[in-house]
């Protein structure tokens, strides 16, 4: 019964979905940036030669994934990144400029891969809530009939209460997943910030 209520809810409430004419599906508060800009996370020298090349350094290849992970701290992944960056100051100006090359690239790639399954999450979301609209004005109309059909309304008021179960465990979903694309962002900066440190 409660769900049935908050069933008939949803018909009263448009879901959270972004004001943002761009994104229709987009369901988060935070607002939708579908790309990392390097000047926004990058505060070094120019990429541009070893943006395409980074992964060409085996070194570099085997370190990226291992501080891009985020099973890797923070803390840890820091520590690697000023161990990894010594020598002379050209050393470690080609040092910081693939790894950070690396990293922008895995984490970016990764950060898309989250927003492009926020977007699907919240295209299903809408689609789910017009159904449990539907469904509701159904039952409302099943109700009201003369006589009423009691098999029809206990069929429409089980799929009203399973639609919103689902419906409610994706809403709970969603707030926890749209904080990814920010912690992802959150460590490319400061990855990169460690990089520059470095490199100084």
């Amino acid at each position: 019964m409660r769900l049935l209520l908050v069933g008939c809810a949803i018909v009263l409430a448009t879901p959270a979905f972004s004001a943002d004419p761009r994104y229709p599906d987009w369901p988060c508060v935070q607002a939708k940036v579908p790309e990392l800009s390097v000047a926004a996370m990058w505060a070094g020298p120019p990429i541009d030669d070893v943006a395409k090349s980074w992964d060409s350094d085996p070194k570099v290849k085997d370190l990226v994934p291992r501080i891009a992970a985020r099973r890797t701290s923070l803390e840890d992944a820091q520590k690697s990144v000023t161990e990894f960056i010594t020598g002379s100051a050209a050393e470690r100006e080609q040092k910081g400029k693939l790894l950070f090359a690396g990293l922008f690239e895995r984490l970016n790639r990764e950060r898309s891969e989250v927003i492009n399954g926020i977007d699907r999450v919240g295209r299903h979301q809408k689609e789910l809530a017009n159904k449990i609209k539907a469904d509701v004005a159904d039952l409302h109309s099943a109700q009201d009939a003369t006589p009423p059909d009691q098999g029809k309304i206990d069929q429409l008021a089980a799929q009203v209460e399973w639609s919103t179960r689902i419906f409610e465990d994706r809403r709970k979903t969603i707030r926890f997943v749209c904080e990814v694309p920010v912690q992802i962002e959150q460590r490319l900066f400061a990855l990169a910030r460690t990089a520059q440190q470095a490199m100084e």
